[in-house]
């Protein structure tokens, strides 16, 4: 029983629209996301603000809006990929968003889907549309006029019109009341060419009659020049005063406004169908343009394919058009959808890159980015780079989403691509700046009298302390004396004491303080050298001199020496921490020896210890740690962190009773130490905040540790800061700043972007190197030529950042592309285990005499990494030419399978030297069609074919003087456009396709003959609405309470990340049942079904809805409805609402 959920939702924006929603309100934004619409409303200062979602089901193909005769408000119309369609609304008397009309087509489809995408045609009086979903086919619709049903849609007809390859259609502006339609389209199947055609919509006065649209019907017919025309403007009549005068003399007449603008690749065209006049002018640079916006009746905005953004204008002479003329205005995003927003404001919408929000000055030519939406579609490949588990061979993570555990993406296409690592995260917001401040080298938080709430902040600097205090109201004022503590040196600890005093030590000595009297109670002052770690309890102080001596002081005798050790020269003391509470023990972290000890507060001997060191790493040192309860008190005991200088964070549990350690685990966070700081919540229970260049929160969830990242950079220090004023705050230091924050109680998405400037179309990655390897291909253009090239490209892990020089792939004078990049440990010259990146390519060969399919060809190259003085350096070992293109790589056992154009090879692979390899063929094997992914588990090859779902073959090796072959074992017989295929369990495979389903395959293996076991059976169907393009599977460990098992991350073209997990037996019957009773009773906008949603469908079959599959994103909606709607759906459940309630929280934290 499979599970899925998304971890990012999809955030492509292909449609959008500018509508009156709200009455007695500015008109708002519109975005179509998948299966979401978001309602976005603009601000004073032109940045858009988010204000309601609502959730469809079904994935959103058209959307338009209609304005009911004498309406306030507008009606907005969807289209699903499924026939499903809707409008909602306002509605006046319950004062809410609601869904007005919703219908489907019920019939079984007979005819052929349109060549082009669904388009959507409305009126300029909002009351006329024009649907067109089938090839040959229109569906008109219109408003109700009847008073009582203006709110409504009437479907007047559906006819058929011999234009058949429809590129854009539009309504014109009419004069005479009687709506006019326009489409242009290609009339020739074996060249592109461009034709424009006018009908009335209508063939009665009363506008009742659906036109017959024949050719007796055409208003007006125009060849129009350029082929590459896609796109219909039509332009309003303009102002009183640019009204049109008839002239009945038609060899005079001039074109006016009111016509309609044609926009090719190479020029414009104005068509005026009153005048019957044409305006043409030649665009000074060629270009493909995708998407419109009118500013005005006379200046339009305009977005082409290489993200250029245009201003077209109309020249006129009053109302006369005399020209057409287009200006850059800059560079944004590929515009899939442009929105005049109004105040100088447009939208840009965009499925290949981020959505941005601009402020353009037409008279100066320019824009100005006001804001920018982070888009990561389409995902065109996806790694998970495991930061948690770096020790071993596997790649696994600790713990399900932890912080450490990031998921790195190649997304957007072109100038648009960007590498992405999208984390689960904890997110920080400050609330007040402080101060500009540099070099702070620790902060304390105090209280000057005692009480519960903090009033005092301590801000420690390598020569000075400095103290800031805060009244009730927040305001902050900086003392020059306080309670007699010292100002004139580093801080190193400070805190407040039982009994009314106050403990501070610095670089020199260490002070009791009495705050009601304000005077200096005890000092300690070592006898030479300087204190360089100390730490404290209520009762204790443990300190080290010179990072020789360990020296262990009583508070409550006045701070007196009661524990001495002089290590000598033997170590020198790296770190230390004394726990809250258990006060009899200390931890000590040792310079030399790399070990970590747990040591007795009096005698400062050790009770136990740990050697940390890792291969004689010289970094492998504890630089800072804690000893705290972490996870609950019940579940077990306190958790020991050890931050190491290479940036791991090693964890301990640690007995109650005789302080012993067990269950060592390490994390990697960075690469520098993290500073580990204590923040204490309810029930004696603290989180960890983690400093380095990945900041990151660990705190218990679900019963165990996550690592969830912080959305901070240069975080140099923290304390925690309850104030009355901030409530609940920290305060962060930075290497230029001290903040005021609020830190989330639970994780969210972040994304962290690298952009590219170029589609990242495979990636890979390597845990031993540190490096990301890149298989990326650029596209611009050159004197009026499109140009594209390839190269293999190295990206840092941790900084981010493309790091050596990148191998350019350069068969010229062919165009080669990148086709896959994998990482493979592979055997060198001395038979040693080494990484190296794989690297298939594919490029045309032209050869007299062979058919365009027989000349594609590709390599293979095999790239090897090193470290030199001078940086990174990428060499190449092998290169060895296929017979045809190499769309996916793989590794088994050492030897190298490829998915060739028509057949699966295996090679080995033998290095002679580090820059020579020798690859020979040593088995294949034919798929149905055409191999488009493979997956590997022990000997088992599952090959994803292009039209025949899959295969799984199995590698047999030589033996009896028989050579090496490839086996198929079994095959899932349906027809299935695979696009993508993961190994998840024992004998069962996920597979998607080109329509967004997705497939769980068994192999049969206890079928009773041998037809049944080379069957694959179907364990599970899903529809996810998305194409998916990349399955990647995952191992983690989870506790033997897991409701979920994690198997796989996917990513789809839309920009969703998703989790497929497997359910536990004990709760797939309560998780399945509770999705049945949640689906009856929760309403969507839109009113369409779950199960219609959600079930299979392909050009074959369609189910009645999804197998074996629980839709996470929708039993989310369980926590959204109230509490008599939760009753009713735990109704025969057995758990009552509230553990329902916390069983869907728990599943939600999960993801």
């Amino acid at each position: 029983m499979a599970y899925i959920a998304p971890i990012h939702r999809p955030n492509s924006v292909r449609h959008a629209l500018r509508a009156n929603l709200f009455p007695g309100e500015d008109e708002c934004l519109i975005l179509a996301k998948t299966n979401r619409l978001e309602i976005w409303k603009l601000q004073e200062s032109g940045s858009l603000v988010h204000t309601d979602t609502k959730a469809v089901n079904g994935t959103i193909s058209i959307l338009q809006k209609l304005r009911p005769r004498d309406a306030e408000t507008e009606l907005i119309f969807v289209g699903t990929d499924r026939f499903h369609y809707f409008t909602f609304g306002w509605n006046a008397t319950d004062e809410r968003l609601e869904t007005v009309d919703s219908f489907f087509d019920i019939h079984e489809k007979h005819m052929r889907d349109a060549q082009s995408q669904d388009m959507c045609a409305v009126d300029p009086t909002g009351r006329f549309m024009v649907v067109l979903l089938w090839e040959g086919v229109i569906n008109v619709l219109r408003m109700h006029t009847i008073k009582s049903k203006r709110q409504n849609l009437h479907w007047m007809d559906q006819v058929r019109v011999s234009e058949l390859f429809v590129k854009c259609a539009a309504f014109l502006h009419v004069e005479t009341g009687h709506p006019k339609v326009a489409f242009l389209y290609q009339s020739r199947t074996d060249m592109p060419d461009s034709q424009l055609v006018t009908y009335r919509l209508t063939s009665d006065d009363k506008n009742t009659e659906v036109s017959r649209f024949e050719v007796r019907d055409q208003v007006d017919r125009i060849e129009i020049k350029d082929p590459g025309a896609a796109i219909l403007i039509p332009v309003g009549r303009g102002e009183e005063d640019r009204k049109r005068y008839i002239i009945r003399n038609a060899s005079t007449a001039r074109a006016q406004l009111g016509g309609v603008i044609v926009v090719g690749e190479t020029r414009l065209l104005y068509y005026d169908d009153a005048a019957k006049k044409e305006v043409e002018t030649a665009l000074p640079e060629s270009s493909i343009f995708v998407s419109w916006a009118e500013y005005d009746v006379s200046h339009y905005f305009i977005g082409d394919d290489y993200g250029v953004l245009w201003l077209l204008e109309i020249l006129l002479d009053g109302a006369v058009v005399t020209g057409l003329q287009m200006n850059k205005i800059g560079v944004t995003s590929r515009a899939n959808t442009l929105v005049y927003m109004g105040n100088n404001t447009l939208f840009v919408g965009s499925h290949y890159g981020d959505s941005q929000v601009f402020h353009v000055n037409l008279g100066k030519k320019s824009r100005q980015v006001i804001q920018t939406f982070n888009n990561i579609s389409p995902i065109m490949d996806l790694n998970i780079m495991d930061m948690g588990n770096r020790e071993g061979d596997e790649q696994t993570t600790n713990e399900y989403s932890s912080g450490q555990a990031r998921i790195v993406l190649g997304s957007g296409v072109y100038k648009d691509g960007s590498l992405r690592s999208v984390r689960s995260g904890v997110g920080l917001t400050d609330i007040g700046l402080l101060a500009d401040m540099e070099n702070i080298r620790a902060v304390f938080s105090i209280t000057s009298d005692g009480t519960s709430k903090i009033d005092t902040l301590v801000v420690s600097f390598l020569t000075e302390s400095r103290i800031f205090t805060f009244n009730p109201g927040g305001e902050v004022e900086e003392v020059e004396e306080f309670k007699g503590m010292i100002f004139g040196e580093q801080t190193l600890l400070v805190r407040n004491l039982p009994n009314g005093r106050l403990l501070q030590v610095t670089t020199t000595s260490a002070l009791l303080v009495d705050l009601e009297g304000g005077v200096v109670v005890s000092t300690w002052k070592p006898a030479e050298g300087q204190i360089t770690n100390v730490s404290s309890n209520d009762e204790w102080v443990l300190l080290s001199v010179d990072g020789r001596v360990l020296i262990s002081l009583q508070i409550q005798q006045d701070l007196v020496r009661v524990g001495y050790n002089d290590l000598e020269d033997k170590d020198q003391v790296a770190c230390l921490h004394l726990p809250l509470e258990y006060p009899t023990i200390g931890v000590v972290g040792f310079w030399k020896s790399g070990m970590i000890s747990i040591i007795d507060i009096k005698t400062l001997q050790s009770i136990h210890g740990e050697n940390l060191r890792r291969k004689d790493n010289n970094a492998s040192i504890p630089r800072d740690v804690a000893l705290a309860q972490v996870l609950p008190p019940n579940l077990t005991g306190p958790t020991l962190f050890v931050a190491m200088e290479d940036g791991y964070v090693i964890t301990f549990n640690v007995s109650k009773t005789d302080f012993s350690l067990s269950g060592r685990k390490s994390v990697v966070l960075g690469t520098r130490q993290a500073r580990l700081q204590l923040l204490p919540r309810d029930n004696g229970i603290y989180n960890v905040f983690a400093m380095s260049e990945n900041p990151s929160l660990i705190y218990a969830a679900e019963g165990r540790i996550v690592y969830s990242a912080v959305t901070a950079d240069d975080v140099t220090c923290v304390c925690p800061f309850d104030a009355e004023a901030f409530p609940d705050s920290i305060i962060v230091a930075t290497e230029k700043d001290i903040k005021i924050s609020v830190i989330d109680t639970e994780r969210q998405t972040h994304v962290q972007t690298l952009h590219m400037g170029e589609t990242v179309r495979r990636l890979a990655y390597s845990r031993s190197e540190r490096v990301f390897g890149l298989g990326c291909f650029k596209r611009y253009v050159e004197n009026n030529e499109e140009i594209i090239k390839s190269s293999f490209k190295l990206v840092d892990d941790v900084v981010f950042k493309q790091i050596g020089k990148e191998v350019v792939l350069d068969s010229s004078p062919r165009v080669e592309m990148v086709e896959s990049v994998i990482r493979a440990e592979l055997r060198d010259a001395y038979g040693n285990q080494v990484e190296r990146f794989l690297v298939g390519t594919s490029y045309l060969e032209e050869t007299y005499g062979t058919a365009p399919a027989d000349s594609i060809r590709g390599r293979i190259l095999v790239l090897g990494v090193q470290r030199t003085p001078n940086g990174v350096e990428i060499f190449t070992v092998s290169s060895r030419k296929l017979k045809g293109a190499c769309r996916c790589l793989g590794v088994l056992g050492g030897k190298i399978v490829a998915a060739l154009a028509k057949t699966v090879v295996m090679y080995t692979y033998t290095e002679t030297s580090s820059q020579t390899a020798e690859m020979k063929k040593i088995a294949s094997y034919r798929p149905a069609t055409y191999p488009v992914d493979l997956a590997i588990d022990g000997n088992i090859i599952a090959v994803a074919d292009l039209m025949k779902s899959m295969t799984l073959v199995e590698y047999v090796p030589p033996s009896d003087g028989k050579g090496a072959k490839l086996v198929e074992v079994a095959r899932h017989l349906q027809s299935f456009w695979s696009t993508a295929v993961c190994h998840i369990d024992q004998n069962s495979w996920l597979e998607s396709d080109s329509l967004g389903n997705l497939l769980i395959l068994k192999r049969n293996v206890d079928g009773v003959t041998a037809e049944d076991k080379r069957s694959m059976d179907i364990a599970g169907e899903f529809n996810l609405g998305e194409m998916v393009n990349k399955i990647r599977n995952v191992t983690v460990d989870v506790s033997d309470n897991a409701i979920i098992v994690p198997r796989a991350f996917i990513g789809t073209t839309e920009g969703g990340v998703y989790v497929f997990g497997t359910i536990s037996p004990e709760y797939i019957d309560l998780l399945v049942r509770l999705q049945a009773n949640l689906a009856e009773v929760v309403e969507t906008t839109g009113n369409i079904l779950l199960d219609s949603y959600r079930s299979f469908r392909n050009e074959e079959r369609e189910s009645g809805g999804s197998f074996r599959f629980v839709d996470g994103e929708f039993l989310e909606r369980f926590l959204d409805i109230d509490e008599n709607m939760q009753k009713e759906v735990c109704s025969g459940l057995g758990p009552d609402v509230e553990a329902m309630r916390n069983l869907v929280e728990e599943l939600k934290r999960m993801h």
